[in-house]
């Protein structure tokens, strides 16, 4: 399939963010690759590009745009990267920021690392291995849409670093369940994501 166009991007993410030409060219870019390599393993059950863009782009960079307002972490860790939401979309809008990608899934970890030298994004490194053998911590860790959320939550908060902040974007219906399960966080409010209304994402201070 051909290029999707930057304007159509564009207008499908107002209601997330405001974006620049060349970032958008970017995510150009990264759906096509997406896409062609979707074809052969499992990166995404979202195959329609607009709804790749609303759902995968627009809430990583709504959340992305929401954590960097708030404070500029210098490391930042996506547990459980996948397709590389929303650790890639963070690490376009925030180049100064070491963003390390976890994922166990070697097929997932040679797309990223295509997708990463494709898009030329210096700030972003690869873990190709379980988070239980990640040996640093973030200033930032990022959760979303992860297998495993009772064992992916306690371990999120883990690789965070004391005074850092976990993000969660989950259903919001597993908001009270993600609370409960780790007591060395203060949980924020409750942030509620554009043109959805079953996705939130949840912040909390590592203490």
């Amino acid at each position: 399939m051909g290029c999707v166009e930057t304007a159509a991007i564009a207008q499908l993410l107002e209601p997330f963010i405001d974006l620049d030409e060349a970032r958008l060219r970017s995510i150009s870019t990264y759906i096509n690759l997406l896409l062609k390599w979707n074809a052969h393993i499992n990166l995404t059950a979202i195959r329609e590009p607009g709804e790749i863009v609303q759902r995968h782009f627009g809430e990583s960079l709504f959340a992305a745009k929401y954590l960097l307002k708030q404070e500029r972490p210098q490391t930042a860790i996506d547990l459980g990267s996948g397709a590389g939401f929303p650790g890639v979309p963070f690490a376009m809008l925030a180049p100064e920021v070491q963003v390390t990608l976890i994922e166990s899934q070697q097929k997932k970890t040679t797309f990223l690392r295509e997708l990463v030298h494709v898009l030329e994004l210096e700030n972003v490194k690869v873990f190709s291995d379980r988070a239980e053998g990640y040996p640093g911590t973030g200033d930032l860790v990022m959760l979303r849409a992860v297998e495993k959320f009772v064992q992916a939550v306690p371990l999120a908060v883990r690789l965070t670093k004391v005074g850092g902040r976990s993000a969660l974007m989950i259903g919001a219906g597993q908001v009270e369940l993600a609370q409960r399960l780790s007591a060395e966080v203060i949980w924020g409010d409750v942030v509620h994501i554009p043109c959805s209304n079953s996705r939130a994402l949840l912040i909390g201070n590592k203490i």
